[in-house]
């Protein structure tokens, strides 16, 4: 195999480690999906606080964590565009690129309508034959496009859903290999003041069940895998310090509903081990969202283990200036991939930026010292520029 081509492959497959782990010296029991870069945080603001967004107040990257915020917005349009590097330390070329956008409805704005365009670029791979002679470039690519609706079903509470259209082409580096898949989101969102001493405060909670839907296989492959169904629920108090002083904290869970993969060291023969192999492949969508609550061999305590943790804290001054911090937890047995984030954010009623910074707890975390930078402009106040 050509130098080149077998680099560019590894580096692909360890893009990939964030979500599916990287085996070590200690067993990992790594729940793992196809289309792995629908889980990767888009914006910087969620991601300066550890990667959580499901609870958080509304802002125009809503789309992805939880578009029932959307409706509770206090802008009638907005749209942000996000760019996240991968192993930037290796190379320049492998990147989230996500596009989103809503636009409030309904006479008193309280529905909305969203969309957004992720795109997740591996790269370029030059190929080549057994002589060495180049095949030509290609570029192996995850994208999504999706459109959402929210509503406001009473003053304090609003849901949504998404419908989502999932492409995948590996074909550069895995035969000829492209996928297609649907899914859905299904999101709530509450939030409510509630008086904390002398101070009005808001209490926030959301919910997100993101990628409901079909299995996807690849090429002639007739064998299905199953793409990153999750639950996201969350909880934040945003408390008001003075008139212009305020600060946030908000908590996160997240499991994939995906049933746990059969591990051979739990099976005595190779035929029993395939068996289960058999059966977890044939395990429809549906069935597995269910099966995922109950079925890792290690009971309740792996299944607990399954859960990842997020932690945030926002500092904000006159709602204009933004300081965030955050901490995500992954059990050393499910990717071992732990880390703490900082960020920052500056809004102005045309715009606003977010940046954030990724330290890692572990080590061979892809986004490891990763400084992203998010972009989003309020239509509103660039309609007022124009009056």
């Amino acid at each position: 195999m050509n130098t080149k081509k077998a680099k560019t492959i590894l580096i692909i497959a360890a893009s990939m480690l964030l979500l599916n782990g990287k085996a070590k010296a200690q067993k990992l029991r790594v729940v793992s999906t196809a289309v792995p870069s629908l889980q990767i945080s888009p914006d910087a603001r969620a991601a300066g606080l550890g990667d959580q967004g499901t609870s958080t107040t509304p802002d125009p990257y809503s789309q992805f964590w939880n578009l029932a915020k959307y409706s509770f917005m206090g802008s009638k349009a907005g749209f942000g565009l996000s760019y996240t590097p991968w192993l930037s330390k290796l190379v320049n070329d492998i990147a989230l690129i996500q596009a989103s956008g809503y636009y409030q409805i309904g006479s008193d704005n309280n529905q909305a309508i969203s969309a957004s365009v992720r795109y997740f670029t591996m790269g370029k791979l030059t190929m080549f034959d057994n002589m060495g002679q180049s095949m030509g470039e290609a570029h192996p690519n995850e994208f999504a496009i999706d459109l959402g609706y929210s509503r406001q079903l009473s003053e304090n509470f609003s849901m949504g859903v998404a419908l989502r259209y999932i492409h995948s082409d590996k074909s550069s580096y895995d035969g000829d290999s492209k996928g297609n898949a649907f899914a859905a989101d299904v999101a709530g969102f509450l939030n409510k003041y509630v008086m904390l001493g002398d101070a009005e405060s808001l209490w926030t909670f959301g919910f997100n069940i993101k990628n409901i839907g079909t299995k996807i296989s690849f090429g002639d492959n007739s064998r299905s895998s199953f793409i990153p169904t999750s639950l996201n629920i969350g909880t934040g108090l945003l408390y008001p310090i003075d008139e212009y002083n305020a600060i946030s904290f908000n908590v996160e869970a997240s499991k994939l509903l995906v049933p746990t993969p059969p591990f051979k060291e739990d099976y005595e023969s190779d035929e029993e081990y395939q068996k289960e192999i058999d059966k977890y492949e044939n395990t429809s969508s549906i069935s597995g969202i269910f099966k995922s609550f109950g079925d890792a061999k290690g009971g309740f305590s792996e299944e607990f283990k399954e859960i990842n943790w997020a932690l945030g804290a926002e500092y904000s001054y006159d709602n204009r200036f933004f300081l965030r911090a955050g901490y995500h937890y992954q059990s050393p047995e499910k990717c071992n991939l732990s880390y703490f984030t900082c960020g920052a954010g500056f809004k102005m009623n045309v715009f606003r930026v977010d940046a954030s910074y990724l330290i890692s707890t572990v080590q061979n975390n892809p986004l490891d010292q990763t400084l992203r930078f998010t972009l989003a402009f309020d239509m509103d106040g660039i309609a007022n520029l124009f009056k």
